[in-house]
């Protein structure tokens, strides 16, 4: 089995730390969707990341439906969602939070580093950017009532995102107005499973 994609991605970072903690065997392969485009593209068509190939050769493809596969065949001590229906809510309601804050993430960068300078649309940018800055606003609110229960799919996926933003957008958030996402990031970060998997 093969995971294929950069760390840098959260979407492909997600999904090799959560298949640590599930247990499951796999090979993680860099290949970047930009500068070798052409791999990718030998792996998988569409040269979406995060790609996993079972061992099969069936190509699964986006980090949500990639972990739903996985979520589903878990044992019941290995699960990363609660099963009872309104914690499962409570759960997907933060996990949508975290996603939605990396999918803004990646906008704004690509804004800057894809599209030429003059034809940047900063209106779009200050848009985006306010998304950014909500998602991660309810986030915080969130973590003023931290949980010492097992780690989640949302507690850790929170974790990556917040990690990516920093690492792509330092200028944009500063870490001092979040606090409770700053010590919720670099807690996990010391897990062994976040460790294994860095941002490269």
């Amino acid at each position: 089995m093969k995971l294929v994609g950069m760390l840098d991605s959260p979407y492909v970072r997600r999904v090799a730390i959560s298949l640590e903690l599930y247990g499951v065997e796999f090979e993680h392969q860099s290949v970047s969707v930009f500068s070798t485009f052409e791999q990718f593209h030998a792996i998988n068509p569409v040269v979406k990341a995060p790609t996993l190939v079972l061992d099969d050769g069936t190509l699964l493809m986006d980090s949500s439906l990639i972990l739903d596969y996985f979520e589903a065949q878990a044992r019941a001590d290995k699960k990363l969602l609660a099963q009872a229906a309104g914690a499962r809510a409570q759960e997907l309601h933060v996990l949508g939070l975290a996603l939605a804050a990396c999918e803004k993430t990646v906008q704004i960068v690509y804004e800057h580093h894809l599209r030429p300078a003059e034809k940047l649309h900063e209106p779009w940018v200050e848009r985006v950017t306010g998304q950014l800055l909500a998602a991660y606003s309810l986030l915080e609110k969130h973590l003023a009532q931290p949980s010492d229960g097992p780690l989640t799919q949302a507690a850790l996926t929170t974790a990556v995102a917040w990690s990516f933003t920093q690492f792509k957008l330092p200028s944009v958030l500063d870490p001092k107005a979040f606090p409770n996402l700053q010590h919720h990031a670099q807690r996990l970060e010391q897990h062994p499973a976040f460790k294994r998997y860095p941002i490269e």
